[in-house]
């Protein structure tokens, strides 16, 4: 088999299994494909995309903990990248032994096979979700690779014949358990957050109730469902050919010439891309008054901003104040919002999803919080969401 067509059947297998769940695992179920093939084929170019977006950012923009920035080597970057590789590759086998394990516990056959191709598919979401993690200010959409919970949901009756009234628990269970294994076998790794759930009984199979992270929010499962149905309208939208994004000249053209204050327009950039007809664009203005400056950025996700459905799931709060660097994450105004101010510096930045498909972001100097907000108001945020309703 060519590059080429390899290529061409990931790309299609990944847009299927995102936006066709339902249609496509009955597919993936009846596939002899063996482990090693779809490591191959599928898992080592897939898990990829997170280690390499987050070197590039590390190298080109740095990387900050707790208000200071550190630009690590390009080894340093490296090694740190290929670590996280191998254990994104070992963490797919490692909760496909998991999801076998548990099979017969809740009413299910065990299938080694099944169970990791299980694990490697519902696995698309994070891994594509990844990409975000190249451009400043969208790294907060990596959350969005949380889809893979319904993906999972919906896969487990297919590949592991579990009863539909206990597939919700067996989802849960997967969760637990994997976040305990995964923390046993690497310590190393960043603290990772045991996913404990609240679960009403199941009696009829439909996704409900919520999985809580301790000290940081709950994830409204049954929101999953509503997720699944708007990537599916997605997918009709790009059969359709009508899923390309917002040209980038009409981006730019929604940003404003001057700022409150009196911060006067100074150059503008604009972008886009698009294969297959579906397509990203992103258009940014900068304005400068004095010690003041502020960048203004308008990302239309395009199709890809369906998966931001989950931000409607995620009932995030999270709040922190280090010294002078004040951080928050939430809805504001029934957006997901980000929010990063550092009261010594002047500097932060200002961000939220507008209708499920665009990204909104003031980043710069400022005297507050407040005046990159007011920043960001300038934009016609009804446009935005009547586009996004629409489908334009």
């Amino acid at each position: 088999m060519t590059e080429e067509r390899s290529g061409a059947m990931l790309l299609e297998r990944a847009k299927a299994i995102l936006l066709r769940p339902r249609e496509e695992w009955p597919v993936i179920e009846g596939e002899t494909a063996s482990i090693a093939s779809i490591y191959r084929s599928y898992i080592i170019p897939l898990a990829a995309i997170g280690p390499i977006a987050a070197f590039i950012h590390a190298v080109i923009f740095g990387n900050s903990f707790f208000g200071i920035t550190h630009r690590p080597s390009f080894l340093s970057s490296l090694s740190t990248a290929v670590v996280s590789y191998i254990f994104t590759l070992i963490g797919v086998f490692l909760i496909a032994l998991v999801i076998d394990f548990l099979a017969p516990r809740f009413g299910g056959k065990a299938n080694r096979n099944n169970a990791f191709k299980l694990a490697a598919y519902s696995a698309t979401a994070a891994w594509i979700a990844g990409i975000f993690q190249l451009v400043p200010g969208l790294g907060m959409l990596t959350i969005l690779g949380l889809y893979g919970l319904y993906l999972l949901y919906v896969g487990i009756p297919v590949m592991m014949k579990t009863p539909d009234d206990k597939t919700l628990l067996y989802t849960i269970t997967i969760v637990v358990v994997g976040a305990i294994a995964g923390m046993i076998f690497s310590l190393i790794l960043a603290p990772m957050m045991l996913l404990t759930s609240s679960v009403p009984e199941a009696s009829d199979g439909s996704l409900s109730g919520s999985v809580n992270v301790p000290g940081v929010g709950s994830f409204d499962l049954g929101k999953l469902e509503e997720a699944g149905e708007k990537m599916a309208a997605a997918n009709e939208r790009a059969q359709s050919g009508k899923a390309t994004a917002l040209p980038s000249k009409r981006l730019a053209a929604m940003l404003p010439a001057e700022l409150p204050g009196g911060m006067v327009q100074t150059k503008t950039q604009s972008s886009g891309t698009s294969v297959g007809g579906v397509g990203a664009s992103s258009a940014t203005a900068s304005y400068g008054d004095g010690d003041k400056s502020i960048d203004l950025i308008i990302t239309d996700l395009g199709v890809a901003g369906s998966l931001a459905t989950l931000g409607n799931a995620m009932n995030i709060e999270s709040e922190s104040q280090n010294g002078s660097i004040f951080e928050k994450m939430g809805k504001i105004d029934g957006r997901l919002t980000t929010i990063r101010y550092d009261s010594a510096g002047k500097d932060g930045r200002y961000g939220m999803i507008v209708g499920d498909r665009f990204n909104v972001q003031a980043d710069g100097y400022a005297d507050s919080i407040e005046d990159l907000r007011a920043a960001i108001t300038r934009i016609d945020i009804e446009a935005l969401e009547t586009i996004a309703r629409s489908g334009e």
